[in-house]
């Protein structure tokens, strides 16, 4: 079993492949405690070695010193809570004891269930450990629940807290986090913590570009750092949606702590008698081979554990996207026209955009006007879609749409119908962004209607793909519908609704393949994964800056969830010029797709272009499934990322040359993750070669890269 009840100990002792982390009850049940975190030891008596108990501290300091498993607000505890609750009496302290336990097998490991309940109050908290032995993961979740006959109101409610090794007076770990905002996302930023509270956070109703619900921790010993192959290395990844929070929090007493699940800001949750609230999935880790072994045990975890089973193993199409050529000015003749372009490139999937929906003064002919009607545009499309799908399947394709079913238009018949169903305070002017608001999902109506509107467009159409687009934050926050008590739930009600709608219409369509966007890359975690297939990563195409965006996102993500386009040059967003060669190669770092103005390469472009589509799909089953090293980041001038299938028979490398100043060489380039006693043969250098594993790793090689923005990919495959 992976999970061993010490009975003497009256402890948990969960075990991974190489990890372990320990949790007991403590003070006769008055604690909640946690011991230990970090690699697997050889005995279970190992771990209670010079572990802290009440006896050895002053009262004063006990909260400070000993790490509760679950903190609630209440007595000498200060620590950012995991439960705020308020009773039918006015009582807002909860002290949680432990009541029962119990354990089972789960697919990849075992799932423990710890019951606390407060010593007074009709209140129970369930903690779930799942145990992920492969992968060195652990997932936490954390489930509510009023067993009383009086409404409890819950006012912070996180998913899991997690304690670091303390640390000696005056070191501190360093902290890996994502930052970003509308076209540079998922931008990586390392600092070290200072004794203080640190709160990383969305409150925008979705996940957000800004910052995203993943943290790293490192330097378990002064100044010993780690990097991508070797060092210590604590990290965990929230799945949610909406509103989220991460408290990263470091005491003088050489705690450190995370917590995190949904933002308490405009929170409250009225559970009534029986009624209970699941917080999202916490899954976190520890590893002592550096970042990259972080990144690879959460993209095969994100594999094989969150993405829908129904297209989890497929191969990604090469789809292409013609939002860049005629945004909303789409009908069916240059549809048509382009999807024949897109088809002679070796495009797989062709998708219309934005601009294909609404009829009448409510046309979609610019960003006015639309949202909220999806029907088909008559005067676009005569027919309905289904001439331009039958022509995009007769030239080897398949077709797919974006929507973006959240937002309406006020110019709409939808809003014209029911200007009620959307997010709003009555006193208060409703503040537009792009020319849209939001619709109140949190409304059953309002998740019925989309049900029923999406369900129509898929089942009167032969759509393999979607593009579920999101553009705007949410503002006034207001339900005046719902009781005054469950006004401000909103913000988890949208989400699961969003779930729930997403799953009903998966199981409804099993073809289609959907994908998130928020503006970009702002609807990007592993809450959304578990409905959606992949992410569209940032509406900045360009190739240069798309290195730095990707490598961020591969921190946390697995490649085959990474949409990247090859589009026009200049970028319309940068203006910077590049070669057909070098976008190509960035977007081979992901999914790679295409989305410029296809009627405006030239015949070369247009060429080059068909050759290197055809060489990415000769390797995209490694790209998409294997293992992901990040040889040399972005930041250097010189990238490079290797990717190697996982029974180490095939490798790609694509390398990223800014520029080259002074005749200086470029450093050598040391391969990972293959087998050392094996050989391989290595095409896309000057010179084809044959070398070890071990060489590779040891020696390195020399990319062929000279000048500015020059790009290269190579193959190995074994011999």
């Amino acid at each position: 079993m992976a999970i061993e009840f010490i009975e003497e100990q009256q402890a948990w002792v969960l075990q991974t492949a190489q990890t372990a982390y320990v949790l007991r009850v403590a003070q006769d049940g008055q604690w909640l405690q946690h011991l230990y975190w970090g690699a697997r030891l050889s005995h279970p008596s190992d771990y209670f070695v010079g572990s802290l108990s009440a006896s050895d501290l002053p009262n004063y300091s006990l909260p400070h010193t000993l790490a509760e498993e679950f903190n609630s607000q209440g007595k000498l505890k200060f620590d950012e809570p995991c439960l705020r609750a308020v009773y039918h009496d006015g009582g807002r302290d909860t002290v949680l004891v432990y009541e029962s336990s119990s354990q089972q097998a789960v697919e990849g490991g075992d799932e423990l269930t710890i019951t606390l309940r407060d010593s007074f109050y009709p209140l129970k908290v369930h903690l779930y450990y799942r145990t992920v032995e492969a992968l060195d993961l652990l997932v936490r979740r954390a489930r509510v629940e009023n067993t009383g006959s009086e409404p409890i109101r819950i006012e912070q409610f996180l998913a899991a807290s997690w304690d670091l090794p303390v640390k000696p007076e005056g070191e501190t770990y360093r902290l890996s986090h994502l930052v970003g905002h509308w076209g540079a996302e998922f931008q990586l930023r390392r600092q070290q913590l200072s004794v203080g509270k640190m709160i990383l956070e969305s409150r925008q109703g979705f996940t957000s570009p800004h910052a995203n619900p993943w943290w790293a921790c490192d330097g378990r010993f002064a100044d010993e750092y780690a990097n991508e192959e070797t060092g210590a290395v604590w990290y965990g990844a929230l799945g949610w949606s909406g509103n989220w929070k991460l408290c990263v929090e470091s005491k003088i007493s050489g705690r450190t702590n995370i917590v995190g699940g949904f933002n308490d800001f405009d929170f409250e949750w009225y559970l009534e008698a029986g009624e209970k609230l699941e917080s999202p999935a916490f899954v976190a880790g520890y590893t002592e081979a550096g970042f990259g072994a972080a990144s690879r045990n959460l993209h095969r975890y994100t594999l094989d554990y969150v993405l829908p089973p129904d297209h989890a193993n497929e191969i990604r199409p090469v789809l292409y996207n013609a939002w860049e050529v005629h945004t909303f000015d789409v009908n069916e003749q240059n549809q048509s026209e382009l999807a024949q372009r897109a088809a002679a490139l070796g495009v797989e999937l062709f998708v219309v955009d934005d601009g294909w929906f609404g009829n009448g003064v409510n046309a979609r002919n610019n960003d006015r006007a639309g949202l909220g009607d999806w029907v088909v545009n008559r005067e676009k499309f005569p027919n309905g879609l289904k001439p331009l799908i039958e022509r995009v399947k007769q030239l080897g394709m398949r077709f797919g749409l974006w929507v973006e079913p959240e937002m309406v238009n006020p110019q709409s018949e939808l809003y014209t119908a029911h200007p009620d169903w959307v997010y709003h305070f009555p006193q208060r002017e409703r503040t537009q962004q792009r020319n849209q608001l939001l619709l109140n999902l949190a409304r059953p109506d309002v998740a019925e209607y989309l049900f029923e509107a999406l369900d129509k467009l898929l089942s009167q159409n032969e759509i393999s793909f979607i593009k579920w687009d999101f553009n705007r934050s949410l503002t006034e926050p207001g339900w005046p519908a719902a009781p005054l008590t469950r006004q401000r739930e909103m913000w988890v009600r949208h989400v699961q609704n969003l779930y729930h709608l997403l799953a009903r219409l998966r199981q409804r369509h099993p073809q289609v393949v959907w994908e998130s966007c928020a503006s970009g890359g702002g609807r990007a975690d592993l809450g959304i994964l578990q409905y959606t297939d992949q992410v569209w990563t940032s509406d900045n195409t360009d190739a240069f800056d798309r290195l730095t965006i990707q490598e961020g996102y591969s921190q946390v993500y697995p490649t085959k969830t990474m949409l990247a386009w090859v589009t026009n040059s200049p970028n319309p967003i940068t203006g910077r010029k590049l070669s057909v060669r070098y976008r190509c190669h960035s977007a081979m770092c992901g999914v790679m797709s295409l989305g410029g103005a296809l009627n405006e390469w030239t015949e070369p472009e247009l060429v080059e272009t068909k050759k290197l589509v055809a060489q990415y799909k000769e390797v995209r089953h490694i790209i998409q499934a294997g293992e992901l090293y990040r040889l040399r980041a972005s930041s250097t001038g010189f990238a490079a990322v290797q990717y190697i299938s996982r029974d180490q028979s095939e490798a790609v490398v694509l390398g990223f040359l800014h520029s080259q100043q002074f005749l200086m060489p470029l450093p050598r380039l040391y391969l990972r993750g293959l087998d050392a006693n094996a050989l391989y043969r290595v095409d896309g250098l000057d010179t084809p070669l044959t070398l070890s594993g071990s060489a590779l790793a040891q020696i390195g090689l020399k990319l062929p890269l000279h000048g500015d923005f020059d790009s290269c990919m190579l193959r190995l495959n074994q011999v």
